[in-house]
């Protein structure tokens, strides 16, 4: 029988890839602004008409607001986390799936212990 099984990948940081990571949380936190921005002048918009609940477009505009405003505190805490990690750290940087076999005497602590595959710099350099 084969299952299906996650397994972590994990990326160890270096200069490079501290340096991308930077640059895509800054990108992500640009993008989270301009959609703050976006969605106020969009509120504006629809409470200058009439027939419109006042109320219920604030409601709403003020949560979706409030979901990126989070985002973007995550976003400044990670980068407050990248600047204090040493190089050589290893990060989780997504799951992939496997097939697994299993049969009847298989061993289930070696088929599903703690496995991984690491990555550095775009190459795999260890799979555990």
């Amino acid at each position: 029988m084969q299952i299906i099984r996650k397994i972590p990948v994990k990326q160890v940081l270096t200069e490079s890839s501290k340096e991308t990571l930077h640059n895509q949380f800054i990108s992500h936190q640009k993008q989270l602004e301009q959609e703050c921005q976006q969605l106020k002048f969009e509120q504006r918009k629809l409470l200058s008409k009439k027939g419109i609940s006042r109320e219920e477009v604030t409601k709403r505009f003020q949560q979706e607001i409030t979901k990126r405003t989070d985002k973007l505190k995550w976003i400044e805490f990670q980068l407050d986390q990248l600047e204090t990690l040493p190089l050589g750290s290893e990060l989780t940087e997504g799951e992939v799936e496997s097939l697994v076999e299993v049969e009847v005497g298989s061993n289930w602590e070696e088929l599903f212990g703690e496995q991984a595959i690491i990555v550095k710099d775009g190459t795999v350099i260890q799979i555990r």
